[in-house]
């Protein structure tokens, strides 16, 4: 019996590890900061999520590899246990062990790699995945405007109340209990809720990575600005007014600061005659990165920008949520006929209230209430 026992050991598979989700973070006197965020499946596979933007699609032994590097197990060690498992010669083991984290300490600590390219890995857009979470939470704290804008523009009329502080703690307990990475915080304007800077330091202890949407105004006030930043700020949507000089002075305070800083664009009747002058404003700023969209009306001239932004070699970014603001730019590009891939899957909008939308301005598609319903029942949704 024990000869049999030993030979079907031998042929059974290895049992994969658990579903769950495992968080790293380096110690905070590290060179670059970094997050890693690993989602186990539970059939072997996994995610592994590096600064909530790179997403790759591993494999059983490569989800074995990602889970003894997050855990900090010691090379031999790791070897040793792979080999048992997996049945390859120590060595083997530990040969791959040690290239997988020479590939992951080489993503993460330089920018803009490509990881098809360069490391080897198989990424995978995740929008194909079979995600049980999505990867970022876009959160509305309110939907108050700043002095001066209409509040037309924001879609007060079906949202009755805005959530405590309380309250939205326990929405971010809950997605990071669920697996989400990545929350950010947006509106309507984040900074005119006070509690703002509680909540990405709540966000940033609990290991999220964090991120602020905004029209940057409040941010030319140093002191708040370094409030933000001390919180554990990761990175900023910037939502530039190129015709208020206010708006490139808020730019100004920001951009000499560790924060990664996105310059968001939308291209309308204002602005669309001197898109090329505001392009060649931004490059001579070295911003780190651009968001562009616009009307379908202005289709040709998005295109032309967007030449312009890679010739002058800006880095060009999609996907990221857009507060609403006197261009109510979310009403101009979501049509029936255009919503983003990832809307619903990849990410999950929030409103003040608690309700659970596949992205902003979708209303008459709740999914459900963050604070009131089972998060099964909203993913199904």
């Amino acid at each position: 019996m024990s000869i049999l026992n030993s030979v079907r050991d031998f042929f059974t598979p290895a049992k994969p590890l658990p579903a769950g989700a495992l968080h790293f973070q380096p110690p905070e006197d590290d060179e670059i900061p970094y997050r890693l965020h690993l989602r186990m499946h539970g059939d072997g596979n996994s995610l592994l999520v590096v600064n909530a933007a790179t997403v790759l699609h591993l494999n059983p032994t490569a989800t074995e590899y990602a889970y003894h590097f997050i855990k900090g197990t010691p090379l031999d060690e790791t070897a040793k246990r792979v080999a048992k498992r997996y049945r390859v010669k120590e060595a083997q083991a530990l040969e791959d062990f040690q290239i997988f984290s020479d590939r992951i300490e080489t993503l993460v600590h330089t920018e803009d790699l490509d990881p098809v390219s360069y490391l080897g890995f198989e990424r995978v857009t995740p929008h194909s995945g079979g995600l049980t979470a999505p990867l970022r939470l876009d959160c509305a704290l309110t939907y108050n405007l700043p002095e001066g804008i209409s509040a037309d523009d924001a879609p007060t009329k079906r949202v009755d109340r805005e959530l405590a502080t309380a309250e939205w703690t326990s929405i971010l307990d809950k997605a990071w209990g669920v697996g989400i990475p990545h929350v950010t915080f947006t509106g309507g304007e984040p900074t005119l809720r006070e509690d703002l800077p509680e909540l990405i330091a709540y966000a940033e202890a609990k290991g999220m990575v964090s991120g602020l949407l905004s029209d940057g105004l409040k941010l030319a006030d140093a002191t708040y600005f370094n409030t933000l930043l001390q919180t554990g700020l990761d990175h900023l949507l910037f939502i530039l007014h190129p015709e208020n000089e206010k708006s490139w002075a808020a730019l100004d305070v920001i951009l000499p600061e560790d924060l990664h800083t996105t310059v968001h664009l939308t291209i309308n009747d204002e602005n669309a005659k001197d898109v090329e002058q505001i392009i060649e404003r931004l490059s001579n700023l070295e911003i780190n990165a651009l968001s562009l969209s616009g009307t379908p009306a202005h289709d040709e001239i998005l295109q032309l920008a967007q030449e312009q932004a890679a010739n002058k070699g800006l880095s060009l970014t999609w996907d990221l949520p857009v507060p609403y603001s006197a261009n109510h730019p979310v009403a101009l590009e979501t049509t029936e006929e255009h919503v983003p891939e990832g809307a619903g899957k990849i990410w999950l909008y929030v409103e003040p209230d608690g309700d659970v939308l596949p992205m902003q301005g979708m209303a008459d598609q709740i999914l459900g209430n963050f604070l009131r319903d089972d998060w099964s029942d909203i993913w199904k949704n």
